[in-house]
Parts: structure tokens; C-alpha cells; sequence
């Protein structure tokens, strides 16, 4: 008895389908690890002695998507870096923050959780990226952010969600949090009214994977990182506006 042309296209059919299944899931034990298969990272500090770490990309990428909020008096934590390459010309004054002494680039030194001696509603535009998770009191801190933004002022802030720990943070004041967007949306909502607020995850378990073992942003494909699976938030950012006139 031979096949008709439809029971071979089906037959087909569902041969793809089985190969594409065993892509997605193999059977237990005939997963393919390759060169993953190691208990040592490829890099130990986020792939940056091999390129670009991959969080980069989602932090630049969202300062990129808020450029116009960077604008006027710009408070930026560690370096302006952000402040000149999405600022630009619109910036007029640009203030780089640091928690102690030492860096020539900073002209505040200040602990965000204690940071009173900085004025009230001054910045049209604070950038805070990765820094939360090196502060034990957040909840201070985002309440200093708050009060020292200028009404209509916007709080552009990042945080990691899946992630190594950072040696060079842990070993000198600490590091402390990893957040996910429920965390993040409670964290900012204590101060800033929620229909002013935007939180959002980034990421997959294929860049998280990447990202924990140190593999550089340049050895990902950009299908790979744009693709966001909310239970694999590699990066959280949040962008939170001030109440009141601008």
C-alpha cells in the first residue's frame, strides 16, 4: 500500500515537528552543554575583559529610548558618561555623585540613603544605573532621589535582576539586592505615584545564561537579546516621574 501525497506531507509535518521539539526540549541526559559544561566562569567580571557585558545593552537602550528626559540639571551616579552620550547639548549643568572620597570626577560626594546636605527639587534629571543593589537602605535612598528631583523631574534608574555578584562592589561597600519588576514597581512606588511610573524587565534564560557565565554582548545575536521572557529578568529599569509641573 502506498502513501498519498497527503499522508507523506503530514508524515513530514509532523517529522519537523518532533525535530523542532527535541531542539527545544532534548530528553533527560542528552542535553548538549559544550564548552558550558564548567563550574568556572568564562570571565568573572560581566565579560568585560572579552567585550561589552551584556547588560550594557538594555541600560544604554533604554537611556537611548528616555533621551529627551535628560535634559537641564542632570545628577548622574559614579560619571556623567550617560549624562554627555544621551544628554548632549540639552544638558546645562551636569553633577556626577559619589558615596566617599577620591574620584576626580565627582562633585558631590554624598551617601544617597543620608544625603541631606543635597538642596530640595534641583534636578530636572537623575540617571541611577546599577547602583541600588550597593546600598542597603533603598528605601532611603529612593526617597532622597525623590526629593532632590525638581517637580516633573525624571528618575531614570536601572537594577540587576539575574547577576553575578560584583567583587569590586562587594569588597568596598557592599552589594547588597537583586530586584524583579514586582520589587522595582513597591520600591518606587513608595514615592512616586504609580501613573508616573514605568518598570520594566529585560532579558531571557539564554542571555542570563550567557551573562552569569561571562560572555561578552558581542558573542550575542540581536534576535537573542530582544527577545524578553519575563521570568528571566537579566535587567530591570524604571522610569519615574516627579509630581507636579515641570
Amino acid at each position: 500500500m502506498t502513501a498519498s501525497p497527503s499522508h507523506l506531507r503530514r508524515w513530514l509535518w509532523q517529522g519537523r515537528q518532533w525535530l523542532r521539539g527535541w531542539r527545544l526540549r532534548p530528553p533527560l541526559g542528552l542535553a548538549r552543554w559544550g564548552g558550558l559544561r564548567r563550574r568556572l566562569p568564562v570571565s568573572r567580571v560581566f565579560g568585560l575583559d572579552r567585550g561589552p557585558s551584556i547588560d550594557r545593552y538594555y541600560i544604554e537602550r533604554f537611556l537611548a529610548q528616555n533621551a529627551p528626559a535628560i535634559v537641564g540639571r542632570v545628577l548622574e551616579i559614579g560619571d556623567d558618561t550617560y549624562t554627555r552620550q544621551f544628554g548632549g547639548s540639552r544638558v546645562l549643568r551636569s553633577d556626577v555623585l559619589h558615596a566617599v572620597p577620591g574620584n576626580e570626577r565627582a562633585t558631590v560626594v554624598a551617601d544617597l540613603a543620608q544625603a541631606d546636605n543635597l538642596a530640595t527639587d534641583v534636578y530636572d534629571c537623575i540617571i541611577c544605573t546599577q547602583t541600588l543593589q550597593c546600598i542597603y537602605d533603598i528605601h532611603l535612598v529612593v526617597a532622597q532621589l525623590h526629593r532632590i528631583l525638581r517637580p516633573g523631574g525624571v528618575l531614570l534608574a536601572t537594577a540587576p535582576g539575574i547577576s553575578q555578584v560584583s567583587r569590586y562592589d562587594m569588597d568596598r561597600w557592599g552589594d547588597y539586592w537583586r530586584f524583579t519588576t514586582k520589587s522595582m514597581t513597591r520600591l518606587i512606588g513608595e514615592q512616586f505615584e504609580p501613573q508616573l511610573t514605568s518598570v520594566t524587565a529585560h532579558g531571557n534564560v539564554l542571555v542570563a545564561a550567557a551573562f552569569l557565565y561571562g560572555l561578552a554582548l558581542t558573542e550575542m545575536r540581536p534576535a537573542e537579546l530582544d527577545a524578553d521572557d519575563p521570568d528571566y529578568q537579566l535587567v530591570i529599569t524604571a522610569r519615574a516621574k516627579k509630581a507636579g509641573p515641570a
